[in-house]
């Protein structure tokens, strides 16, 4: 090489200078060594695994100082300008929430040229830690320095709209993916777009946007057919799942859910069923939804055929803290507490919301003593109840008439448990005291809340001047009522009730004509009990079709023969219309319950309790007969209206009469 080096030289040996001489000669006695030739895409391929391995690096990185001793070897790696690393690195701080401007951002700054994804790192890491302003800040910078947003950028923007509930900037940034344009087709951005129109309650243009994709996939499909369940749009719901070309889990599940929240529970019940036709298998949200179907049905059959289901599918009861809870609450609402307390002792573990769905249990059946003992029992093993826990003990103490018990626990839940009570709380503290006759101290509470009232305080006031026969006090109660529930049809049939029993038809007459004037119609009434394989019989009120209708009559007309002979007289006011006593007695013997008693007296064997389930609250003379034919007859009476249980036996009730 020195030779060679010799021949093509361009320099005279004579005109090196001498400094350079000795140099030469050295070079003449040791040659220089030569670097080893490598290819470039030999080059390349230890740069790529070289940011590989930084990139696992950081996603391994679960501290800060983890991230600044990456961080160094990036720089002395001389990666300093790779937007690759550097996205991954911003990224990273976010998700271990380091505040952006303390390290991201001037990572960002140092960089030349940042790429969009690095932009991106950054906006986005703006948006998780709620930072809205700063975020389009940083897009309007990214706009002005030429960057091309990607798609990753608007999902980001969309969500942190979507999190703070601005409307307005979702729509100007909606507008930014028009005017960039080649973003009409990319599902992600649309899906992104989609979820923040739903959350921000514009289900409308949310529809829109999908009506207008000329491609759909999971995501755009359940996220819409969620939306319209949650807000109780069934149709709609259902209409798209129609034409769903490939359901998931998600859309089954939504579904399902969304019949049993909005109270549907057969058709709830009708889906699962197709589900399972389907093959496709249901996780613990499906089998909750399902589990809640069954309790507003209260039937048997299905409870006991929903927890073989969930036993099949792996989720023991036992085990599955969450499936267990739900299976307490389905037994305690189909009326069979002691089968939710079998569940509850069979748990391996239980929680604060395991206690809390057996307490609950107790307190709707007015099981109020076994409500207070395992609250006291979940204190002592170290469980801390929560908001839940304290509205079933309230509860249990109320449908029982214990009112000093229900006073200690409340003082109980800021001073003991550190609990503050809510609106719910005091509603029950009302229905407390209204319950107990102390309707001056309930009306009282209820005009010095701490918090704001809410309609659950004031119904429970108005219904305890039901019991009490006080319209001055109900007037008070349903004018407040009438502001927070101008369309609550309840609460003017309840405060008319209460004129009719004072003999003030006038007033009655007047709350009509509010009710006519509103447009407003009362539900009809309806009671529905399970019999022989599981078969549902619906009744309503004054409705003699039933193909047992003469039957049932003829049973009703033996009942009331016997009543009276022990002195059962029908309660005149719980007839709402001005009408003779006559047409009084002929609704009273017509009401929905009473015609489900008279079917379940022929239907179901004397051994067994007639379990009867109402959707409206059981009138006075109805809760007399139960009491009275559960004397004469011996049998077992279970009647679940839309409050509590009611068990008759021996021609008591277990509410005491206080419901």
């Amino acid at each position: 090489m020195v030779n060679l080096s010799r021949k093509f030289s361009t320099i005279p040996l004579n005109l090196i200078p001498k400094q350079f001489s000795q140099y030469h000669q050295q070079q003449q006695i040791q040659p220089r060594r030569t670097q080893p030739f490598i290819p470039f895409s030999q080059l390349q391929n230890q740069r790529n695994l070289l940011e590989s391995q930084l990139i696992s690096t950081l996603n391994a990185c679960t501290s800060l100082p983890q991230i600044k001793q990456t961080h160094v070897h990036i720089l002395r790696r001389g990666f300093e300008q790779c937007c690759y690393i550097l996205t991954k690195l911003v990224r990273t701080l976010a998700r271990m929430e380091i505040p952006m401007d303390d390290y991201a951002k001037l990572v960002f700054d140092q960089v030349q040229y940042p790429n969009p994804f690095l932009w991106t790192a950054l906006i986005r890491g703006y948006c998780l830690q709620g930072l809205v302003k700063e975020s389009v800040f940083v897009y309007g910078c990214m706009r002005r320095e030429s960057a091309s947003p990607v798609s990753f950028t608007f999902s980001a923007l969309f969500k942190v709209c979507g999190a703070v509930f601005d409307v307005n900037l979702g729509r100007q940034i909606h507008a930014q993916t028009i005017l960039i344009g080649g973003f009409g087709s990319d599902l992600h951005v649309n899906n992104s777009l989609i979820e923040m129109y739903v959350k921000l309650g514009c289900l409308g243009c949310g529809r829109k946007v999908f009506d207008e994709l000329p491609e759909r996939d999971l995501i755009s499909w359940t996220e819409l057919i969620v939306a319209y369940a949650k807000i109780g749009n069934m149709e709609s719901a259902g209409e798209l799942f129609g034409q769903f070309p490939l359901k998931d889990m998600i859309a089954w599940t939504a579904m399902v859910t969304g019949y049993a929240q909005n109270g549907k529970p057969r058709e709830a019940l009708e889906f699962f069923e197709r589900m399972q036709n389907e093959g496709v298998e249901p996780d613990d949200v499906t089998l909750v939804g399902v589990i809640s179907a069954c309790a507003q049905l209260g039937a048997a059959k299905y409870a006991n055929w929903v927890r073989g289901v969930a036993e099949n599918l792996g989720f023991d009861p036992t085990r599955d803290i969450v499936v267990g809870s739900a299976l307490i609450d389905m037994y305690s609402k189909c009326g069979s507490v002691e089968d939710a307390y079998k569940v509850f002792e069979a748990m391996e573990q239980r929680n604060v919301f395991s206690y809390s769905s057996m307490i609950a249990g107790f307190a709707m059946h007015g099981a109020a003593y076994e409500a207070l003992e395992l609250f006291h029992e979940m204190v002592r093993k170290g469980i801390k109840p929560n908001k839940v826990t304290f509205i079933g003990v309230l509860t249990a103490c109320t449908h029982s008439g214990m009112v000093e018990e229900g006073r200690q626990i409340f003082a109980a839940m800021e001073e003991e448990f550190g609990v503050s009570p809510g609106v719910d709380h005091y509603a029950c503290m009302v229905d407390l005291l209204g319950r107990a006759g102390c309707l001056e101290e309930a009306l009282n509470l209820a005009e010095t809340l701490p918090v704001e009232a809410n309609g659950g305080v004031w119904g429970a006031l108005l219904g305890a001047c039901r019991v009490y026969a006080n319209p001055d006090v109900a007037q008070i109660a349903a004018n407040h009522l009438f502001e927070l529930e101008p369309n609550a049809i309840g609460n003017y049939i309840l405060l008319s009730n209460i004129y009719a029993s004072a003999g003030r038809w006038n007033d009655v007459l007047m709350v009509r004509k509010l009710m006519r004037k509103k447009g407003l119609r009362k539900n009809p009434a309806c009671s529905w009990l399970e019999v022989k394989k599981g078969v549902i019989h619906e009744f309503y009120a004054g409705d003699m079709t039933h193909p047992r209708s003469s039957e049932m009559k003829q049973v009703l007309e033996d009942l009331l023969s016997r009543l009276k002979a022990i002195g059962y007289q029908p309660n005149m006011s719980s007839v709402v219309y001005d009408v003779n006593d006559e047409d009084k007695r002929r609704i009273l013997m017509t009401h929905s319950e009473k015609l489900a008693l008279a079917f379940g007296l022929l239907s179901i064997s004397a051994d067994c309790p007639v379990t009867i389930m109402k959707n409206t609250r059981i009138c006075e003379d109805c809760h007399s007969f139960m009491c009275g034919v559960s004397q004469i007859t011996g049998r077992v009476i279970i009647i679940r209206d839309n409050l509590r249980f009611h068990h008759f036996h021996g021609g008591k009730c277990s509410c005491g009469n206080f419901w």
